[in-house]
């Protein structure tokens, strides 16, 4: 049996194309391809050894892009760098993608299935607007787009109106708030404190999409509504929200030390790919044990930093998924971590609002920064958690200034199942009559600043079971957009309409 390898990072690399011209929309694949040459360029090889190392890519890991549909992206990537890989993965969606991919490939690379890996994703969201905007579709130059590709999709809950991650991300923000025994304004200041320093961060990054901009304060975030900002959600304003329409790309390129040696790829460019590990949460929300917890964000943490052989107290450098405040809140919580104050960095980029989006791929700019950050020898051991869907897919991965310390070889696999199910989740009932209680909710405004649509996630009075609803009247959706009175674990009753949609009271309406 032959020897295991030690799997590192050696090149990174990032583009960011800004200009919202016609004439300089460059495509995903495009972007995708400037982010490997500069990775190539970034393990400090002379041209002649650089020319045996993109020869010797032998794996070639995209994640799903939103911007475009590609026949075999990854082999059209392979095409163009004029390699023909053995192996090639296009991601499911999902912001885990770049954080499982790393992980999966430094595997192959242990074992001596791969050579050399490239793991990489770009977006370019705001090139594709701008062409629509100017009627330039499709953008002149790019790939003729493939019909048949894998698309996004979304659950179809449209019953309840309730599909978007800006409909269920704030069902866990109140409810964590809530089951902590926040007051609502407590909450208001402690994500605009934890969303100021997340600007501040992309502020002094010059890859982020907002960099030179003028950054919002605490003050900026939370005074609502303002130039800057208005409610989305009753807990997640506009800055508080993924901001997509961005063109950026990253790259990263793996192989094992064996071969860099080889190569002569110089030691002060190895990061050590330590572990890895992800599970996801059940794909429907309503049939999770709770609204204040994520299983699979507790146990991949766990589980990354276990087969990583470090504890949390050895991490000097996080960067948490942030495409909403509940991600990072709840892997601080997790950590005990000071949530507004942490001890130690938990975002290197600045978080999806400031940095931007980039679609399914913020966490692999997450991976190239925190190898810039290690190379600067101030710090050992960095983590990154990558999140998708609805808080449903998880992926943590552990880097490193240092090989394992047991001199133990890559976990042969990931240590957690695929779905979280040894939890308790309580019955859902589809159509639901009689007294309840709620459980977690939200209400969506309109662009005017009004209250929209209320959202509830509820408990059956009499037997537990959960049920989903929207407000059954004015009155209602007030109380719900209530920032001093607390609704949650309020009585009220709940019915079902002709049109099939569960509605919530906080009074008996007279059909019951």
């Amino acid at each position: 049996m032959n020897k295991r390898k030690i799997p590192i990072l050696v090149g990174v690399g990032d583009v960011k194309n800004q200009s919202l011209a016609v004439k300089d929309a460059l495509e995903p694949l495009q972007l995708m391809l400037q982010a490997t040459e500069l990775a190539i360029k970034d393990t400090s090889l002379p041209q002649s050894a650089t020319s045996r190392l993109q020869a010797s890519i032998d794996s070639i890991s995209v994640v799903a892009t939103w911007t475009w549909n590609y026949h075999d992206l990854p082999g059209l990537i392979g095409e163009k760098l004029g390699v023909q890989p053995k192996y090639k993965v296009l991601s499911e969606h999902g912001g885990n993608s770049p954080a499982k991919l790393f992980d999966e490939a430094a595997r192959r690379i242990s074992f001596g299935e791969t050579k050399v890996a490239v793991i990489t994703g770009g977006e370019a969201l705001a090139s594709l607007g701008a062409c629509a905007a100017a009627g330039k579709m499709p953008p002149p130059g790019w790939t003729p787009p493939d019909e048949a590709a894998r698309k996004i999709t979304v659950s179809d809950v449209k019953r309840f109106g309730q599909r978007l991650p800006i409909h269920v991300y704030p069902l866990y923000e109140n409810a964590f708030r809530a089951h902590r025994n926040q007051a609502i304004a407590a909450n208001d200041q402690e994500s605009a404190e934890v969303y100021a320093n997340f600007v501040k961060v992309a502020e002094g990054n010059p890859l982020a999409w907002n960099h030179g901009k003028p950054a919002a304060t605490a003050g900026d975030i939370k005074t609502i509504p303002s130039e800057w900002d208005r409610y989305l959600t009753s807990v997640d304003p506009l800055l508080m929200n993924a901001f997509n329409n961005v063109n950026l790309a990253g790259t990263c390129i793996l192989t094992s030390t064996e071969y860099a040696r080889e190569l002569g790829i110089p030691k002060s460019r190895w990061i050590y790919a330590l572990g890895g590990a992800g599970t996801d949460d059940a794909d429907h929300f309503w049939e999770r044990p709770d609204f204040y917890s994520a299983p699979s964000i507790s146990r991949s943490l766990d589980a990354g930093l276990r087969v990583s052989g470090l504890t949390k107290d050895e991490i000097d450098i996080y960067d948490f998924y942030s495409c909403f405040p509940i991600v990072p809140k709840l892997a601080c919580h997790h950590l005990g971590l000071s949530i507004t104050s942490p001890s130690k960095p938990i975002t290197l980029l600045g978080g999806l609002t400031s940095f931007g989006g980039a679609g399914n791929n913020y966490s692999m700019h997450a991976l190239t920064e925190m190898t810039r950050e290690l190379r600067k020898g101030k710090s050992r051991h960095g983590l990154v958690l990558a999140n998708g869907g609805m808080l449903t897919h998880q992926h943590v991965v552990c880097l490193s200034t240092q090989p394992r310390k047991d001199g133990s070889p890559y976990p042969k696999n990931n240590p957690l199942p695929h779905l979280v199910e040894d939890v308790f989740c309580p019955p859902v009932d589809e159509k639901a009559e009689g007294e309840a209680v709620v459980e977690t909710y939200t209400v969506e405004f309109n662009r005017d600043g009004t209250p929209g649509t209320g959202h509830v996630v509820g408990r059956m009075w009499n037997n537990g079971h959960r049920f989903i609803a929207n407000h059954a009247d004015e009155k209602a959706l007030q109380q719900l957009a209530s920032r001093t009175k607390e609704p949650i674990g309020r009585r009220g009753w709940v019915r079902t309409a002709d049109d099939g949609r569960n509605l919530f009271s906080f009074e008996q309406s007279e059909k019951l």
